[in-house]
Order: structure tokens, then sequence, then C-alpha cells
């Protein structure tokens, strides 16, 4: 094998950079993934822009991309259950590549039935949303609303709480035209944010009350009326903030409803932490997935050469769903 790659750089400028580097070795710990997909992230922007930087990147330049899908190539050392050829799907910095090193904790199983393409566009979202409803003490039965759930990882979050019971799914979209996409993949009721008021639309959907659980990904102006769309005792988990991070709120609104706010990130959370969040995907989501109960929704797929072009997909905000990388043989 070649002991050098075509990897996608960022840090070099405004846009990723195809360099020539090492292909990596692995360390203690750690698994080579032959990446054969690999799906693009608002984070990735983000990096590219200097605003986003999670643990995992401990310099300006950097082998981008953080989510995969390919086959276990090399095995480091006390990386117990793996063998080379495990087709894998997770999540790491230096996607962007033919070659990348993970965390061995940091991987799911592939089912068989699943395509590079639609297992390279779950990892992220699955650990975003599962993690989040986990946190929002999500149970059975319970209303979901999901914000914002034509991001890509919205639209994992309402097929997620349908397939772990919940009672009803409310999503929000601004755009009549993804409603559809929304009923197509589980949502009870669909609210078009931009034409209807969010706290109505949803106590006139759930017999008179807010959700028990929402998932806002869009944060902004409309955080804070999310609150009124909750349940009195209920619970928000900021997961994103795609209209900003600064939002204006009513503190007597959050006192007088008893209301739990949560905010989440991935970006500072420790290996071991990851870990355990991939660990629980292993035995509560990826039977769904395996059973197609939870399915990628891919808008688009590009060449690797054709990186620039998928960056400009996700800066349209038009698309609906993840937008994956396909990665050349090597």
């Amino acid at each position: 094998m070649t002991s050098t790659m075509r990897a996608l750089m960022g840090g070099a400028g405004p846009e990723w950079e195809a360099r020539d580097v090492a292909v990596p070795e692995p360390g203690p710990g750690q698994i080579r993934v032959r990446v054969r997909a690999a799906a693009v992230n608002r984070a990735d922007l983000y990096m590219l822009q200097g605003t986003y930087n999670p643990r995992a990147k401990t310099g300006d330049l950097f082998t981008a991309g953080l989510e995969l899908a390919g086959e276990v190539d090399a095995i480091g050392t006390d990386v117990p259950y793996m063998t080379v050829g495990d087709r894998v799907m997770g999540v790491t910095l230096g996607a962007f590549a033919p070659y990348a090193l993970v965390d061995h904790r940091h991987v799911m199983a592939v089912p068989e039935s699943l395509s590079w393409t639609d297992a390279a566009a779950l990892p992220v979202a699955l650990a975003t949303e599962h993690d989040a409803l986990t946190q929002g003490g999500f149970g059975l039965k319970d209303s979901v609303l999901v914000v914002g759930a034509t991001s890509s990882v919205g639209l994992i979050g309402v097929q997620l709480a349908k397939a772990l019971g919940a009672a009803k799914v409310i999503a929000t979209t601004t755009s009549d035209g993804k409603a559809e996409t929304l009923r197509a993949i589980g949502a009870d009721v669909v609210v078009n944010t931009a034409s209807e008021n969010l706290a109505e639309a949803v106590a006139a959907a759930n017999d008179g009350a807010g959700a028990d659980l929402t998932l806002d990904h869009v944060g902004g102006r409309l955080f804070a009326d999310t609150f009124l769309a909750t349940r009195v005792g209920g619970t928000v988990v900021n997961v994103g903030r795609l209209a900003g991070a600064e939002s204006t709120i009513d503190l007597n609104l959050l006192s007088f409803r008893r209301l739990r706010v949560i905010g989440t990130t991935f970006s500072v959370r420790t290996p071991d932490e990851l870990a355990d969040v991939c660990a629980a995907l292993m035995t509560d989501v990826v039977p769904a997935v395996e059973e197609g109960r939870i399915r990628a929704v891919v808008d688009g797929v590009f060449a690797f050469d054709d990186a620039k072009a998928a960056a400009d997909r996700m800066r349209s905000d038009q698309a609906v769903g993840k937008i994956v990388l396909e990665l050349p043989e090597f």
C-alpha cells in the first residue's frame, strides 16, 4: 500500500484544499478505516470559518470531515472484538480522506442492508438526537416537538422519537414544500413556523397542551417561542443554533411554566463521553436502523473532487437531508 494519500485539508483558506499527506498508522485503541463515503456537516463549514473548534482539532491545519463509513483496514493495540474487514460507521476528525483513524469506541457496525452512502449519513445525527432525547428524559408515549426538523439531524430526530415510542411527533419547517418529506418519515403533525404560531399550532395538535419534550435545532428568535410550545413541567433541549446563538427569553415564562432547559454540543465532549453515547446507540438505535425504522435521508451525493460543490450546496440552505462525498478507489 502506498504511504501517501490525497486528503481534503481545512485551515489553509476559505475552502478545503486537496493535499498529499501520509497515510496514518493506528495507535493504541485506534482503528484505521478505509473510507468509502463521508458526510458533510454544518460543523465542517464552521471549522472552515474558524468558529467551531472541537477537542479533536489540535492545530490550525487539519484533515477535514467528521463522519464516515467504510471497512476496518488496520487495528492498533488494545482494540477488542474488531477484525480487519468489519463494516463500520462512525465519527472522527479526518473523514475526508481515503484512510482515517478512529477511536474504536466511536464506531458502530453497519448493517449489511445499508449502502456506504446511507451509512455515512447516519452517525452524527443518530448520536446527536439520541443523546438529546436521553438528556431530555424521553419516555414512552411522550409527545415530542422537533424544531428545525428538516435539518439533517432533525430528520433523524423525528424518526428516532417515533421508533422509540413517542405518542406524537410534531415537526417544524419554514417551507410548505418540505412538509411532505417530514410526513413521509413519520411526523404526525407538521407546523410551518413562517406562517403559523408555534405554540398555538402545537396546542391544537396535542389536545390543548404543549409537547412533553422539545428538541430545538434553530435557536435565535424562535428559541423563545419553544417555551409556550412545551407543556408546563416539560423540557426544552437546544441542540443547534442555525438561526444564531443569541435569543431573548422571558424568565417569568420559564419560571411559571417550570420548564427544564438543557443545552448540548459534542464539540467539548471527551472521548470517553462520546464512547458512552456510541455504546448506547448499538443497543437502542442500530437495531431500528437495521429494521428500516430509521433511514438516512440523503439530499445529494458528490464526488471527492467536487467537495466545493458539496459545501456550496450546504451553504445554500436548500438541502433536505445529508450531503455525502464518495471517496475514490485508492
